[in-house]
């Protein structure tokens, strides 16, 4: 399977390693679609690629506005997607005991409603679709791809929430790629490391290099079109199924 001239949805497509997904299915020819609640980014990534690109607000905690968003994308693009790519999330980082007390059990669910229910919204409806379309040669019908982290093995202290979502997407990879495999479609799940997103983007300068300086090789933080890449060759190689795979530089993060 190729990018050229498949529809694919991203979440969290409007910003970071999602956005740099759709940037480079646009560029291959692919016909992506962004469901993120970031509207004015959304749409101005969508307004620069015209019709090559859809914009559909989406909120992933929402089952019933992720299918609203693959039903608008297979109206416009005329079928439904063949790629599935999970990058909406929060970092969520706090503490369990803190100074001013215990976590509120509500700042621990959305990062569960957001990294994990998010993800499984996305992979149920997408699959559904993905079943009902013919096969190509290999009789592969779909790929969906999700994102972990480094977090989900080396979680550090305040991650709690945080590597408990993305240690329950790693989790799922091999139960949905054996189930799947009747219907022909893959999953994979990438586990990047520091990568120069949004997120990162708020630390300082110090702060940055200090992160850069904790990553064997290269010692630098990741780049989204690296990312981006790596979910080109997961669609390109038929044979990943079913693995979870560091995008990390050999980084191992410490306890704090």
């Amino acid at each position: 399977m190729r990018f050229e001239g498949l529809t694919a949805v991203v979440s969290g497509g409007a910003s970071g390693l999602g956005r740099a997904v759709v940037e480079r299915v646009a560029a291959r020819g692919g016909k992506p679609v962004v469901l993120d609640v970031q509207e004015e980014a959304g749409r101005e990534l969508a307004r620069r690629h015209g019709s090559a690109v859809r914009f559909v607000t989406t909120d992933v905690r929402d089952e019933a506005a992720v299918e609203r968003g693959l039903e608008e994308a297979a109206d416009f693009f005329g079928r439904p997607p063949a790629l599935a790519v999970c990058c909406a999330g929060v970092l969520g980082a706090g503490r369990v005991l803190a100074r001013e007390g215990p976590m509120p059990s509500a700042r621990f669910r959305h990062v569960l409603e957001v990294n994990l229910l998010g993800t499984f919204h996305l992979v149920r409806a997408s699959a559904a679709r993905m079943a009902a379309a013919e096969p190509n040669e290999e009789g592969e019908r779909g790929v969906v791809v999700l994102t972990a982290s480094v977090a989900a093995f080396e979680g550090q202290i305040g991650q709690a929430a945080y590597s408990a979502s993305k240690g329950g997407v790693a989790s799922m990879t091999l139960p949905l790629a054996r189930e799947f495999a009747r219907i022909g479609v893959r999953v994979v799940t990438i586990a990047p490391g520091l990568f120069e997103t949004p997120m990162m983007q708020g630390m300082t300068p110090e702060v940055r290099a200090s992160l850069s300086a904790q990553v064997p090789f290269p010692a630098r933080l990741g780049r989204p079109d690296e990312y981006a890449a790596f979910v080109e060759s997961i669609v390109t190689t038929p044979l990943l199924n079913g693995c979870t795979l560091r995008l990390d530089g050999a980084i191992r993060l410490q306890p704090k």
